[in-house]
């Protein structure tokens, strides 16, 4: 495990956690897309125990998953950074934590990808396309 800490883009939620390094991955599914306002999100777990809110209150928002599975996202209320997402029962006792929010997320390398169906053709050949450093 190692341990991270992040918080959201206006600085009202601050959080730390403990997250597994071969847990994190890229999810290419539609949802996250869409919640994310990009073409991929990626993801890491956390044991819910692990998770510590240093600042601020939390928004839920309830997904139903394709599988009809509550799905609470956790973000915040202020400036919309998505922070977590879990589930109801069993499923609440992980928290997959938005790695777009944690300061170490340059560290964290994927290990895996899902919902590879729903990827962008052109990701696989990000190499190609003009960069810019800054404009």
């Amino acid at each position: 495990m190692v341990k991270i800490d992040g918080g959201c883009h206006c600085g009202n939620i601050t959080y730390e956690a403990d997250i597994d390094p071969e847990t994190v991955g890229i999810c290419h599914c539609t949802d996250c897309q869409a919640l994310s306002g990009s073409a991929f999100r990626m993801i890491g777990m956390a044991p819910a125990e692990s998770f510590k809110l240093l600042s601020g209150e939390l928004k839920t928002y309830i997904k139903i998953g394709d599988s009809g599975a509550e799905r609470p996202q956790m973000f915040c209320p202020d400036c919309g950074s998505p922070i977590y997402a879990t589930g109801v029962g069993e499923a609440s006792k992980n928290y997959n934590i938005r790695l777009g929010t944690v300061r170490q997320r340059a560290a964290l390398t994927p290990k895996f990808q899902v919902w590879t169906g729903s990827a962008h053709g052109w990701l696989e050949d990000l190499a190609s396309v003009r960069t810019m450093d800054r404009k």
